[in-house]
């Protein structure tokens, strides 16, 4: 790695709250541009908080650009969404990098900073050890972001300089990454408090027990499922991460401090947890980001959806038919037999009739509320943006309402690109649930009762059927027919609960899944329809079998993921140059 990202100085927030200590933690973006030596700054309890703030930005990046692949980018290189430019790790189009990539270093060696010089502050611990807590998660979370690009890193607990010889170590096993990962995790636990955190915008004890749950499940279904190809680690063992996962899981799930946010309105509740302006009091969201206009911090993302443009981007065909129907059961019910609820895809209409109530709460339908011009004037979406410009357009004719919000009190957020002020979830109960269900399943120890805890909680908000333990149907469009029926289920339920929330991606790579949901793929949208569409031509569009395919003439073969490379990115030509020790990544 670069002994440049080890620089001997570090930066500090110096103006992040205002005089009221419940300023919220996203109201600052950009880092400070003063140095202060460690020697004059380990002071008070107020100086180790105002040195964690500034890892907030960094450890939850949140784009607010005008461009839904900037908005959405986590969802790029998934099944769920096409951009007009097709992904290059999904089309195995990547190469070598000059430099760059172990950026998170610079982050990490901030904490360790913090983390070697706190005992020097004379205040009682007891009035800071939140912020070390704080310091503990920030660590374990920048080194989980180099474990998913990188896999195996080296492992660094103190700050080094450029005299260093750990400059120039060889990676560390990837397990053991994995394992100092959950050590920090288990530190965090322990030291920060219960609860919601100044509104829920700071790290809670919670918090940390839900990134154990996210990195121990991936870990162990990674070791579990890339056991026999290049990505696999020496004496795996799966069973401990997920029985980790249980249990960070399960120790939140006891604590009754969250809840899925519902008020009895399946046909709303879906679609009204997000786009929210405030979510202090929310009983789901553990963390979120505030934008508060008045501080110019605001985002583009209602710009975007209250306008009716769909930025280069739409949701997949695959996606869509993944959404039961009302019966609990799938579209189709054996080959070439479909469900009798299901009315096919011959219009928007159609599609989402008898269906899950999330399928309505997540792509657009004709009639549905988009953007309130005036208070007694009220815009309604017709039909998706599939004819104009490619960086406005909608690439599927499957259009995301989700995050969208048309209330007239927060009008200006829809009017004006830069000024949208709605909150953005970072992390909320429903995930809690979802891992912990899955993580018991890969375990063989699931029941119905964990089930009915679980699952079952988020299908009841929308007034879905309960999943039962037998499944009780057999779907031949499964993705994964060589796993349980329960195993699919849940795995298709994740992806119908976190759609666009940025974890489509991760899922793919540690289930080792691209050869089921990616390579030679053609990521198709809803089908070209008189119904919707009565004044275009269907010989204007990229169209196959009578689907849109933006991506047709990029993919003629479909992706091109290479399994034997493409989980993994390369380590940049410079890295390897100054660091001798390191190995590049398989197939690279």
């Amino acid at each position: 790695m670069k002994a440049s990202n080890y620089n001997s100085t570090f930066f500090i927030i110096v103006l992040f709250l205002t005089q009221n200590a419940c300023t919220d933690l996203f109201d600052l973006e950009k880092r400070p541009k003063d140095e202060i030596s460690s020697a004059d700054y380990w002071q008070t309890a107020n100086d180790i908080k105002l040195y964690t703030n500034q890892f907030y930005p960094s450890a939850f990046p949140v784009s607010g650009s005008d461009r839904y692949e900037n908005i959405f980018s986590e969802e790029t290189p998934s099944d769920d969404m096409v951009f007009v430019d097709a992904d290059p790790r999904l089309r195995g189009s990547r190469s070598v990098p000059a430099n760059g990539g172990f950026e998170e270093y610079s982050n990490i060696r901030s904490v360790n900073v913090l983390l070697e010089n706190y005992e020097n502050v004379e205040d009682n611990f007891d009035d800071y050890k939140q912020y070390i807590g704080e310091a503990h998660f920030f660590r374990a979370k920048f080194y989980f972001n180099l474990v998913k690009e990188f896999g195996a890193v080296p492992l660094i607990d103190q700050p080094l300089d450029t005299e260093s010889e750990a400059l120039y170590k060889a990676r560390t096993p990837r397990n053991e990454v994995v394992d100092f990962i959950i050590a920090d995790l288990d530190s965090a636990i322990v030291l920060l408090p219960p609860g919601p955190q100044e509104g829920g915008t700071r790290l809670n004890q919670q918090i940390a027990q839900l990134l154990k749950s996210r990195v121990a499940l991936y870990e162990g279904t990674w070791e579990k499922y890339h056991q026999n190809d290049p990505f696999g680690v020496r004496d795996p063992n799966p069973e401990k991460y997920l029985e980790q996962a249980v249990e960070a899981s399960e120790s939140i799930i006891d604590s009754g401090i969250y809840s899925i946010s519902s008020s009895n309105n399946p046909q709303w509740d879906y679609f009204n947890l997000f786009g929210r302006v405030d979510y202090s009091n929310n009983s789901e969201v553990l963390l979120w980001k505030k934008y508060n206009i008045e501080q110019e911090l605001g985002h583009a993302r209602q710009f975007q959806m209250g306008t009716g443009q769909s930025g280069g981007s739409g949701l997949t065909k695959s996606l869509v038919e993944s959404y039961l129907c009302t019966d609990g059961r799938p579209i189709s019910l054996s080959a070439g037999a479909k469900n009798p609820l299901y009315l096919g895809d011959g219009s928007l209409e159609s599609v989402v009739s008898n269906r899950d109530p999330r399928l309505t709460q997540t792509v657009f339908t004709p009639g549905f509320p988009i953007q309130i011009s005036g208070v007694d004037t009220l815009m309604r979406f017709e039909r998706p943006v599939v004819e104009v410009a490619a960086h406005t357009k909608n690439t599927t004719g499957y259009q995301i309402n989700k995050m969208l919000n048309f209330d007239p009190i927060h009008h200006a957020s829809q009017t004006t690109s830069a000024v949208g002020f709605t909150g953005w979830v970072i992390m909320r109960y429903a995930e809690v649930l979802l891992n912990y269900a899955e993580a018991k399943a890969e375990l063989g120890t699931l029941t119905q009762n964990d089930l009915d805890n679980s699952i079952n909680l988020l299908r009841q908000r929308v007034d879905m059927p309960d999943l039962n333990i037998n499944v009780g149907y057999t779907d031949p469009n499964w993705n994964f027919p060589q796993l349980s029926p329960i195993i699919n289920e849940i795995r298709r339920e994740r992806r119908v609960e976190l759609v666009a929330e940025g974890f489509r991606w991760d899922d793919i790579a540690r289930w080792a899944a691209a050869d089921e949901l990616i390579i030679g793929q053609r990521l198709l949208g809803a089908k070209f329809n008189d119904v919707d569409y009565p004044d275009l031509d269907a010989q204007d569009f990229r169209l196959t079998n009578g689907y849109f395919d933006e991506l047709k003439n990029q993919l003629p073969n479909g992706y091109e993921f290479d399994p034997n490379r493409d989980y993994l990115s390369p380590i940049s030509t410079e890295e390897l140059t100054l660091n001798s020790e390191l190995e590049q990544n398989p197939g690279w």
